[in-house]
């Protein structure tokens, strides 16, 4: 997959979960991440955001949408595994700032692309207090890519903390990244990075390995 195609696979699935038909197969988990679709399409339809002086006004709003279904603060935290509690608690505020800043940044014109893309979920799966969602993208031209998306239980909410796409973890790929960064930098150093966007998603680091379920 071209990496632009896979950016783009990358953005629909953090954020844009169009085109889930009915299914038999739905639960709770996978409801919830419809009506955030539903939201979703509908700020990406109206027509009184689709002028270049609304994007940051369609962005605010997709992000307030996204934001409430997506624990970033959990991604966050999972993405810097056991350098978050070496961590203060400012200095931990901040990454999760920047990591979410990251994402956004990254995504966002991709995800203003869409062109009919269609998300097509099949199983739920549910233990205790995790589920995990799994779906797949079909592009126009009939290509499909696997996405799974793992939820826990939050403010009884089913809140997204993981994206699987082809079997690369979005949490477990940025965690790799961080921990070489980490490993010869400061943290200060490492926040500058971030805030650089200097890091990659999945789409050019195909050879990070699934995070385990929980």
């Amino acid at each position: 997959m071209r990496t632009s195609k896979a950016e783009k696979i990358i953005a629909l699935s953090l954020f844009l979960l169009v085109g889930f038909p009915a299914s038999s197969r739905a639960g709770i988990a996978a409801d919830q991440l419809r009506q955030t679709a539903d939201k979703v399409l509908l700020i990406l339809q109206d027509s009184r955001l689709k002028s270049a002086d609304q994007k940051q006004a369609r962005r605010e709003q997709l992000r307030q949408v996204i934001s409430a279904r997506f624990d970033f603060s959990e991604m966050a935290k999972r993405s810097l595994g056991t350098h978050w509690q070496r961590r203060g608690a400012e200095e931990q505020r901040r990454f999760v700032e920047l990591f979410t800043d990251l994402l956004d940044r990254s995504y966002a014109d991709h995800l203003e692309s869409f062109n009919g893309e269609k998300i097509v979920y099949g199983r739920e799966t549910q233990e205790n207090d995790y589920a995990e969602v799994d779906t797949k993208v079909v592009s126009k031209k009939g290509e499909e890519f696997a996405v799974n998306y793992r939820l826990h239980a939050a403010d009884r909410e089913w809140k997204v903390y993981d994206v699987v796409i082809e079997n690369i973890s979005l949490v477990n790929n940025y965690r790799s990244q961080f921990n070489r960064v980490l490993a010869t930098s400061s943290f200060d150093e490492f926040l500058r990075k971030l805030q650089g966007k200097a890091f990659d998603g999945p789409a050019k680091n195909r050879n990070a390995a699934a995070v385990p379920k929980g």
